[in-house]
């Protein structure tokens, strides 16, 4: 009798190829500064720890759809921090991360074999997990344009990711509406990845002047309709609670009513003291602006740094990660900095337009920030 081999046919996680640079920047006398992952580092703010603790009595089973007063809050910080007004409470839903959202999303929208999804092309391995684990095909592309007619035919879902990780781009409302109506008159569904949105800097930074990022469902991008959109976000970055597995999507209701129904089947819920501390969170603005002034003060110092390395910065213009070049093979700058103890994200695990770029987050602590910028600078002298 044949055995059979059980597990998904997934490509080897990629960041296991980091071992050997991790290991040679691990040797550095002054210790390790790791900025190739986002996670954050600093604490979570104490109004979020107590909202949490106080909600930890929850003997009973959470809802999938969420409590009526996050999601009034959800609806109120679309209002109040991007511009959406109108949004309805009944489509709005929290999600166990982001992540597993943009994994999944494919699967519950019913797509399979024969479909296409896009994506940008230097982009988040996981839109391209999402489409494999459906079944249906991945196509890296900036604008539907560039797909030939057969393929565009094709299309279910068009992912836009703005801020962009890795490259930090932001794509303006008038940008994002006509990749809308496109996608619109195809038939598709443009999910919006927009977990960065709080982070915009220079002219997308409203605390120095600039505008506000702009979502997926502002009324100047999808005029008076959700229909065929959904706009995902994550407390991660701006709450640091990643550990907590924070996030939420909103939009079309048709679809969030068969979202909601598909995740009550498969047992998809934020767990109770984790909504309350959300609810909490969305409504406290201080700690994000607090947050934000830590990473932009880190862009600051790491900026003049990596210039001084001999590193271009391309984007970079929201997101916690600066997008940069030496103009040479990925690998041969990765393994540069590694001789620095320094630690940076490989542009090639985005897609082949990464190839010759790394990816520097600002997540690191103030002194850890401040070792690395010491060394970049001395090492161009």
């Amino acid at each position: 009798m044949t055995g059979r081999t059980f597990g998904l046919a997934l490509p080897e996680y990629p960041w296991d190829a980091m071992a050997p640079y991790l290991r040679t920047a691990s040797g550095h006398p002054d210790g390790v500064v790791n900025l190739s992952i986002g996670t954050p580092v600093d604490p979570t703010p104490s109004v979020i720890r107590r909202a949490l603790a106080d909600a930890a009595d929850a003997p009973g089973y959470p809802t999938t759809h969420g409590t009526h007063a996050l999601r009034r809050a959800i609806v109120a910080w679309f209002e109040r921090r991007r511009g959406v007004p109108g949004l309805s409470p009944a489509d709005v839903m929290p999600t166990v991360g982001s992540k597993e959202l943009v994994a999944w999303l494919p699967l519950l929208l019913g797509l399979g074999e024969g479909d296409v999804v896009v994506r940008p092309s230097v982009a988040y391995p996981t839109y391209d997990i999402g489409a494999t684990l459906a079944g249906a095909a991945s196509v890296a592309a900036d604008s539907l344009d560039d797909l030939d007619a057969a393929t565009r035919a094709r299309v279910r879902l068009v992912w836009v990711n703005s801020p962009a990780n890795p490259t930090g781009m932001v794509r303006t409302a008038a940008e994002l509406k006509a990749l809308v109506d496109q996608a619109r008159g195809l038939g598709a569904v443009v999910a919006s990845d927009e977990c960065y949105a709080e982070l915009g800097w220079g002219p997308w930074d409203p605390q120095r002047g600039g505008d506000p990022v702009p979502s997926v469902l502002d009324p100047r991008v999808c005029g008076s309709s959700t229909a065929n959109l959904l706009a995902v976000y994550s407390l991660s970055k701006q709450s640091n609670v990643a550990g907590y597995r924070a996030a939420f999507v909103a939009g079309d209701s048709a679809i969030m009513t068969n979202l909601i129904n598909s995740r009550k089947h498969a047992g998809m819920i934020v767990p109770y003291p984790v909504q309350e501390a959300m609810r909490v969170a969305l409504g406290e603005d201080g700690h994000v602006q607090a947050q934000k002034d830590l990473y932009r003060n880190r862009r600051d110092i790491l900026i003049p740094a990596l210039q001084a390395f001999g590193l271009h910065i391309h984007h970079s213009e929201a997101g916690l990660y600066l997008w940069c070049t030496a103009g040479e093979d990925t690998w041969l700058t990765i393994g540069r900095l590694a001789e620095l103890g320094i630690v940076a994200g490989p542009g090639v695990f985005y897609g082949e337009a990464g190839n010759g770029f790394i990816r520097v987050a600002l997540t690191g602590s103030d002194e850890r920030i401040g070792a690395a910028a010491a060394r970049l600078h001395s090492s161009a002298h």
